[in-house]
């Protein structure tokens, strides 16, 4: 039976979900997910684990924060940030987000993660960022 190499264009069903087993997607019910394995469009450690697997076959794949989205870096935090200088069209609200012009003109989206009366924290890492991601998955087909 022929087993997932790198390379490999294959089909899987997914279940993701963080350590207290909030579920963040699946392919339950819908189409299985499309992954060409070496092509990093999916987290490098999902895409790692699924090598070795045969159609058929199921697992469940722990993929710690360096292997997914990242730890999470503090210097992608800005803290203590003037309300006056978020874009005149945003309404500050916890988890929205905003996107931000750096210095060197570059926009940037950062999420709202802390408000206090006159100011506000925004963060730019990813939302999953130094996050441990479980994946039950089953692997439909090799293409």
């Amino acid at each position: 039976m022929s087993k997932v190499r790198l390379g490999d264009t294959v089909k899987v069903h997914h279940t993701g979900r963080l350590e207290n087993g909030k579920v963040l997607a699946t392919s339950r019910g819908k189409d299985p997910l499309l992954v060409n394995i070496g092509s990093r469009r999916h987290i490098p450690g999902f895409e790692k684990s699924l090598v070795g697997m045969a159609p058929g076959e199921t697992k469940t794949i722990t993929v710690p924060p360096e292997e997914a989205h990242g730890p999470k870096r503090e210097e992608l935090i800005v803290k203590g940030l003037s309300k006056n200088k978020l874009p005149q069209n945003v309404t500050p609200d916890i988890g929205k987000a905003v996107w931000v012009v750096k210095e060197d003109g570059d926009r940037i989206e950062m999420t709202i993660t802390e408000m206090g009366a006159r100011t506000v924290t925004l963060d730019a890492n990813h939302p999953l960022a130094g996050k441990t991601l479980i994946f039950d998955v089953r692997l439909v087909e090799i293409i």
